[in-house]
């Protein structure tokens, strides 16, 4: 029989070549934080099609947590459709991220803590992660589920209001029109932000992309990463730039993007969404200074 340190040894190696990570200490955390912990007790409901077309949900046979070492997303609480997402989707994420031990991790959008261990065991005991959830309920399960996790700070409330100090990785879990300011300037020199860029389908959800931030001094590169349908951050969300945002994901300008500038500028040719406090553009980010 496959035992469950088969099974997690399994799941390890296909979390790694579904998204392709290359850093051997996220391999290594996916193997080590044991998933059924934060899921509640089985059976489960594994979520079949995207969430954002309206999932469907399948049974596991029974509450061995075999069941659940797949690169599938399991429902949290159907009757939201809210889910634990894809394994392999935020794998993908985190080691956009280059975390390192001792780097300091701002986790928005934190859910019941999954993803906020795979961080904590990424950054190691020497680092700190800052994590929140909008959703009070939520919020308190994984302040329950990381209570083994010394490094890990759990808050509950709107994740834009939060001050998490200065950060070497951002993890933003939902849907933004753009990069906050604040985050932004909390961002260490050489700091990594994950971020989705998405325009709203529907009260809750919006369609994008994911973008990577680097700061480079005063400066900010940013490239693509991947398409991403995921629950929105209501309070970073602005009306006014969500038309522009839209008009660039369908010509595909987003994906040209090159840097998150913040100099004074007038908007031109290379604003692919452009506001007085952010400007998506096309230009690299040393073409020009703060």
């Amino acid at each position: 029989m496959i035992t469950l340190d088969d099974c997690r040894q399994f799941f390890t190696q296909e979390v790694r070549l579904a998204a392709a990570v290359r850093s051997p200490a996220v391999v290594d955390a996916f193997a080590r934080v044991p998933r059924e912990k934060f899921l509640g007790s089985g059976p489960w409901r594994i979520a079949l099609g995207d969430v954002g077309a309206g999932a469907t949900y399948l049974m596991t046979d029974d509450a061995d947590p075999r069941q659940i070492y797949h690169n599938v997303s399991v429902a949290l609480d159907p009757t939201r459709d809210l889910i634990s997402g894809q394994p392999g989707t935020l794998a993908r994420w985190i080691d956009e991220l280059e975390i390192h031990p001792g780097d300091r991790v701002f986790h928005l959008g934190c859910g019941v803590g999954y993803f906020t261990a795979i961080l904590a065991e990424v950054t190691g005991a020497s680092g700190q992660v800052v994590a929140v959830e909008v959703d009070a309920d939520l919020a308190a399960h994984a302040r329950e589920n990381l209570a083994a996790y010394p490094n890990v700070a759990v808050h509950d409330g709107d994740g834009a209001a939060l001050d998490p100090g200065a950060c070497d990785a951002m993890l933003i879990n939902a849907g933004v029109t753009h990069p906050l300011p604040a985050w932004l300037d909390r961002l260490r020199e050489s700091g990594r932000m994950v971020v989705p860029l998405t325009v709203g389908m529907g009260k809750t959800l919006g369609k994008g992309v994911v973008a990577k931030i680097t700061r480079q001094g005063a400066c900010f590169s940013a490239r693509t990463i991947t398409f991403v349908v995921i629950y929105s951050c209501a309070s970073v969300r602005d009306s006014q730039l969500a038309p522009t945002l839209g008009k660039a994901m369908a010509t595909g300008a987003l994906m040209k993007m090159q840097s998150v500038r913040r100099d004074v500028h007038a908007p031109d040719g290379t604003c692919i969404v452009h506001s007085a406090g952010v400007c998506l553009s096309l230009n690299a980010s040393h073409n020009y200074s703060k």
